[in-house]
């Protein structure tokens, strides 16, 4: 039998082969993704009904949960893991090809000016939301606890805390992806 009858399949080629990551982007992008994993720990304990310094009652009338409110903080937890994963995704191989594994799409090159698009405006967004605003609202004096007090406050601040560099982090792996693939 020829080979020729079954011609091996070949994965797609970067649009613009780069060079390997730096060190520094590679660790910048996993401490990303373990920056967003205690927050949503936070939330998944607290969607899952474990009170975390909050009443039964206070969970069941400010974050319906049981309820609506359970899927919203889990799928706000998955979110955010999806955010880091595809920010790993800018160090990794599949940055640059999408796995076959995955359907329709997989093999093809990805486009690194659509990537570098994409990744820099949830960066900055990202910096917005966790980095500036908390700020702000620092200097002007906000406190918010959400009703919590003593340990289970400390707790939640410390889980939270580490957003302030997600976004930061991720420009630092979005600038060294385009720079790589320019």
């Amino acid at each position: 039998m020829s080979t020729e009858a079954f011609p091996t399949v070949r994965p797609a080629a970067p649009l613009h082969p780069a060079s390997a990551p730096p060190r520094w982007a590679v660790r910048a992008a996993r401490l990303a993704a373990v920056c967003v994993l205690p927050s949503s720990l936070w939330r998944t304990a607290l969607a899952l009904g474990v009170p975390l310094g909050y009443t039964a009652e206070v969970l069941r009338d400010r974050f319906h949960a049981p309820g609506q409110g359970t899927v919203l903080m889990l799928g706000l937890s998955l979110l955010a893991e999806t955010v880091t994963l595809l920010t790993v995704g800018l160090v990794r191989p599949w940055g640059e090809t999408v796995p076959r594994r995955l359907p329709v799409i997989g093999g093809r090159a990805v486009r690194p000016a659509v990537v570098t698009a994409v990744a820099g405006t949830g960066a900055a967004l990202l910096t917005l939301i966790f980095t500036v605003l908390p700020a702000v609202q620092l200097l002007a004096g906000a406190q918010s606890g959400m009703g919590l007090h003593g340990f289970w406050l400390l707790l939640m601040r410390l889980c939270y805390a580490p957003l302030i560099a997600w976004g930061p982090l991720t420009a630092a792996v979005v600038i060294s992806y385009h720079r790589r693939h320019r």
